[in-house]
């Protein structure tokens, strides 16, 4: 079974993918590597915003949590500003209030064919940002997350993301993870406020 939901689908299944997300009002842009995304992400962020990461295996892999905590961006890294306070009352605080950053980078679960964005959290970190809060969304995805349809992508979800999830919370934070809060996105109706860069290799889970 998990090789269905790492499966990288074919080239018609991912332009057809394409041309549904951006007729949901998501801007798309379609890239081949991992690398590339990581340079788009340079390019479309500009110099002096906020940026706030939500927790991403895909931004992992691709360099771009080291990138910022490397202070090489220009960017205000909401994330920095969060880990160096000691405070736990404060850091919560600090912590709501960046679901409403200029940039809130991240990803998504699965992705249907028809272009249905589905994310889930345990306790709503990322997903509180992506509904409405954050000014502007940027979501990198491995296209092995395109699933069939609707259904197949909460199943992706069920039987082969939170598994994985778990294991990684546990080995990283000492506790487990759970599938507590989840969205649905069929559209967007602010131009441009999502973007998703779509990278045609398996990236995250």
């Amino acid at each position: 079974m998990s090789e269905k939901w790492a499966t990288i689908p074919d080239e018609k299944t991912i332009k057809e993918t394409v041309d549904f997300l951006r007729n949901r009002g998501i801007n798309v842009i379609a890239v081949g590597t991992g690398a590339e995304a990581m340079e788009k992400l340079k390019d479309i962020i500009p110099v002096g915003v906020e940026v706030m990461v939500g927790s991403s295996t895909t931004l992992d892999e691709i360099g771009f949590k080291d990138y910022l905590k490397s202070g090489r961006h220009g960017w205000k890294s909401l994330n920095d500003e969060i880990r160096h306070e000691n405070d736990d009352s404060k850091r919560g605080d600090m912590r709501r209030k960046s679901v409403t950053a200029e940039y809130f980078l991240g990803s998504v679960n699965a992705i249907s064919r028809d272009g249905e964005l589905v994310a889930c959290d345990k306790t709503g970190s990322r997903t509180g940002a992506y509904l409405y809060a954050a000014k502007n969304l940027v979501l990198v995805v491995g296209v092995q997350k395109i699933t069939q349809n609707l259904h197949e992508a909460l199943m992706r979800v069920k039987e082969y993301v939170f598994p994985l999830e778990d294991a990684r919370s546990k080995k990283a934070y000492g506790i487990p993870s759970a599938t507590n809060k989840w969205i649905i996105i069929e559209g967007e109706v602010v131009k441009n406020r999502i973007t998703l860069i779509l990278v045609r290799e398996k990236l995250g889970f």
